[in-house]
């Protein structure tokens, strides 16, 4: 799994106190050659949000994340090849304990700012430039909107969303510091911007029932019987007037036929940041250049 919303990446390991099911072996450190564990009073250890020793003084880690997953184990270094580049000492966390929806991933790729992510910790071969693109057709082009850091969150991709258009209603409020996050597949907005949105989709969606609300989402159809489905064309604009008009598929998580879900829910009261998820950045290829403080959008970007 990639995620753009934290540093650390890990894989699952033996010996595997709870792991999911996954395609590929777990890695095992006692077959590597070039395997080294990390002590616990290394700037390497204390940098993470949430570590502590081992009874042989070795660092061990703990992520959580908003979908309340969570990973811990040890955190090491090994050789890592990537695509046909070696990067020696890469760290790493070695999932002993993993829980929650990864289907069958063998763990999570953190794509983060912070210095234990894969960008930083490969800067010397990509100058902290990367990009990925949820699938469609190529097709040139590329525009940019500044890349905005929070001190209080230095290791996220923040950029500025100043408007959302609902089937050609612009949304006026004021500019929403908002997070980039491949981890996530749902968006979280403002309760006030929320309840704007929802409105507008509830009046576009009055020809199809209502449905119960699937955990955090709220707005949920029956389309049971329906088998074209007239969905609200959806735009994001960020600064500048970028624009990104979100993928029909994206917009509606269905369970079923009878259980369809508008892919956006509010923070909490207190939250004024918004989450842009993985859903949302569908038929984009969206280009992260770190060294030039910005984040790029391709529409239709690839297949």
């Amino acid at each position: 799994m990639l995620d753009t919303g934290t540093d650390l990446t890990w894989t699952q390991c033996v010996p595997c106190v709870n792991c999911y099911p996954q395609t590929n072996p777990f890695y095992d450190s006692t077959l590597s050659s070039t395997f080294n564990d990390i002590l616990c009073n290394s700037d390497y250890c204390t940098e993470l949000k949430k570590f502590r020793c081992s009874s042989k003084s070795t660092c061990l880690y703990l992520e959580e994340y908003l979908d309340h997953s969570s990973t811990n184990g040890s955190l090491i270094q090994d050789t890592l090849t990537f695509s046909s580049d070696t990067i020696h000492n890469f760290r790493f966390g070695c999932g002993h304990n993993n829980t929650g929806d990864f289907r069958k991933e063998d763990g999570l790729l953190g794509l983060g700012r912070g210095a234990a992510s894969i960008i930083s910790q490969t800067a010397q071969f990509y100058n902290k430039v990367f990009s990925y693109c949820l699938p469609s057709r190529s097709v040139p082009g590329v525009k940019y909107t500044p890349m905005l850091t929070n001190p209080n969150f230095p290791s996220l991709y923040f950029l500025k969303l100043i408007a959302i258009s609902i089937a050609g209603t612009r949304l006026a409020f004021s500019p929403i510091e908002t997070v980039l996050d491949s981890g996530s597949s749902i968006s979280y907005l403002p309760p006030t911007v929320y309840s704007s949105l929802r409105s507008i989709f509830q009046e576009e969606m009055i020809n199809y029932p209502m449905a119960p609300p699937l955990d955090n989402l709220d707005t949920c159809y029956d389309l049971t019987g329906h088998s074209d489905v007239g969905v609200p064309e959806i735009v994001l604009i960020y600064d500048g007037e970028v624009t990104v008009s979100l993928d029909g598929s994206g917009i509606l998580y269905m369970t079923s036929s009878s259980q369809a879900c508008l892919t956006f829910a509010k923070t909490n009261d207190e939250v004024i940041v918004a989450v842009i998820g993985n859903m949302h950045q569908r038929r984009f290829n969206v280009v992260y250049d770190v060294g030039n403080s910005r984040i790029g959008f391709r529409s239709n970007g690839c297949n």
